[in-house]
């Protein structure tokens, strides 16, 4: 099945629509070793930009030490997550219509600019207005990555090379904190942002030197090209609506969440009114707009789709709650220092890694994702279980095991809602649809992110009521989750107490542990939705095109 021009706004995509074999064979694919730096240079790329996620967390004290800026702590991660968020779906758009390799190079360039910017920053505001700006860029770069996949390999060698992506982007996400406090300590937290710097450049000199094919034909730059993107291509109506109640429902989350504000405060509610009616405007606008909208409504008219969705709504919120919230488990309840906390996290990212890599060149050889994406809901259900019965006895034996397990099922799955929407739809919708399942993923982490510390903190205040009532709750929140602050709200004279305590974190992070098995369960019953296709080449084009519509 072939799409021509016109059918590329005309046309509404059937509920079940894939390539066949001749779309696969019109394209000459990378091959050998720029294959290989490919692959290298995309996968590079996605662990700085899921490290710069989460390193900042160990460096913000002495951020703020330097700036005098502790109101400020909240934009620091604040302004990156609302910049990326609001134009992640438009990048869609862009490698829609641009040469996929020309719109990640830019991507990465505004990331590298904005990560320069953060480390000669003179002041806090200027440090706010890079971590923005590194947002702009990080907007484009993983589902960039993706694409660059997607038009350098074969359908049925793209888990492979996908999951070789993720696993070790997602790496980045959780050695942040590691790599954040070693470098703050022996070096300076500008290193933060300086190490993207040479090693962004090596990565844009390697793709820069590869010719990235496109599977369809992109016009010339031109002043008529320019033209066509701002009047009909690229949706900016839509995206003018969808930016504002991106960032409207972001800043609402960080205000609240981050307690400069009441959660019934006017701004607050405000803001959450102002995103609500914002967003209605633009999903009527988006119906209107047909296939010419920047999130196509066919999108979700195709089962596939909607059920990789939920897998990956289920699995990303395990994934970066459970991120943040594992080493605050060794810090507060077994005594871990930073670095100690990141090295016991280790099995988990080992084997998510590993795992991640083996179950995407399995999927290449069997030919089928749906049972990696079950098991991996399965085994993240499992591992999430366990978490939850972790105390301050627990063995090394034991949490070593649990982690193994959350690991292995995390990595069984990270790549799959990926992998089933390129199987599943036309070459012309793979970038917004990438771009839309990233979007939705960091979205919904965004807000239970913000779900999970009120649950924690309520939980808290509750548990140490229960368990050591002679501890102030105040205390115990502004202290926060460090070994040294944990051990400090116990009295000299009264260590007897600090085994409540330690119940009272312990407790308190098992009921984050087990809304994320709801997640995870959500994960393992979306998959058994995204389809049985065969992502394996086939001799012959119907037979490839019969067995993709006989899921339907």
């Amino acid at each position: 099945m072939s799409y021509n021009k016109a059918e590329t706004d005309d046309v509404e995509l059937e509920p079940l629509v894939s390539k066949t074999e001749s779309e696969e064979a019109e394209l000459h694919y990378v091959t050998g070793l720029r294959l290989f730096l490919v692959v290298a240079s995309v996968s590079i790329n996605t662990f700085l930009l899921l490290l710069d996620h989460s390193v900042l967390s160990t460096a913000i004290p002495h951020i703020t030490s330097q700036f005098h800026s502790l109101p400020d702590v909240g934009w620091y991660s604040g302004a990156y997550h609302l910049a990326a968020a609001a134009f992640q779906p438009l990048s869609g758009k862009f490698y829609t219509h641009l040469k996929v390799k020309h719109v990640f190079l830019a991507h990465l360039s505004l990331f590298q600019l904005g990560s320069l910017v953060c480390a000669m920053a003179m002041s806090s505001k200027m440090l706010i207005a890079g971590r923005a700006l590194a947002g702009l860029g990080a907007a484009g770069l993983m589902n960039g990555g993706l694409n660059i996949i997607t038009n350098s390999s074969p359908l049925e060698k793209r888990p492979l090379y996908t999951g070789i992506m993720i696993g070790i982007g997602r790496m980045g996400l959780v050695s942040g904190p590691l790599i954040g406090g070693a470098l703050t300590e022996h070096a300076t937290w500008r290193w933060c942002f300086c190490m993207n710097l040479p090693i962004g450049a090596v990565t844009a000199a390697m793709l820069t030197l590869i010719h990235i094919p496109e599977p369809n034909p992109k016009a010339p730059y031109s002043f008529s090209l320019v033209r066509d993107l701002v009047l009909h291509k690229l949706d900016l109506p839509g995206f003018a609506l969808f930016a504002p109640a991106c960032v409207m429902l972001l800043l609402a989350l960080q205000l609240g969440g981050g307690g400069s504000h009441d959660w019934n405060s006017a701004t607050v509610i405000g803001l959450f009114i102002g995103a609500g009616v914002t967003a209605a405007i633009f999903i009527a606008w988006e119906a209107k707009s047909g296939e010419k909208a920047m999130i196509p409504g066919s999108l979700f008219k195709n089962r596939i789709m909607l059920t990789s969705i939920g897998q990956a709504i289920g699995l990303g919120v395990c994934t970066f709650v459970g991120s943040l919230w594992l080493p605050t488990y060794f810090q507060s309840v077994k005594g871990a220092g930073p670095a100690e906390s990141g090295v016991s996290v280790l099995p988990q990212i080992l084997s998510q890694l590993f795992v991640g890599v083996g179950s995407g060149a399995a999927v290449s050889k069997m030919g089928y994702y749906l049972p990696w994406a079950a098991f991996s809901g399965a085994m993240v259900a499992i591992g999430n279980g366990l978490l939850s019965t972790l105390n301050q006895y627990t063995s090394p034996a034991k949490w070593i095991c649990y982690l193994i397990v959350l690991g292995v099922g995390r990595g069984a799955g990270t790549q799959m809602a990926f992998v089933a929407a390129q199987a599943a739809l036309p070459t012309r919708l793979i970038p917004v649809s990438l771009a839309f399942l990233i979007f939705i993923q960091n979205l919904t982490a965004a807000i239970f992110l913000v779900v999970a510390n009120t649950i924690f903190t309520q939980s808290l205040i509750k548990k140490l009521g229960q368990y050591s009532p002679s501890v102030p709750t105040q205390a115990a929140l502004d202290a926060g989750s460090s070994a040294d602050a944990v051990k400090k709200l116990v009295a000299p004279d009264k260590p007897w107490e600090m085994e409540g305590v330690l119940n009272a974190y312990g407790e308190s992070l098992k009921n984050i542990w087990l809304m994320l098995v709801a997640f995870a369960c959500l994960s393992f019953i979306s998959a058994f939705g995204m389809g049985w296709i065969d992502v394996r080449k086939k001799k012959g084009g119907e037979d490839s095109e019969k067995q993709r519509y006989g899921d339907e």
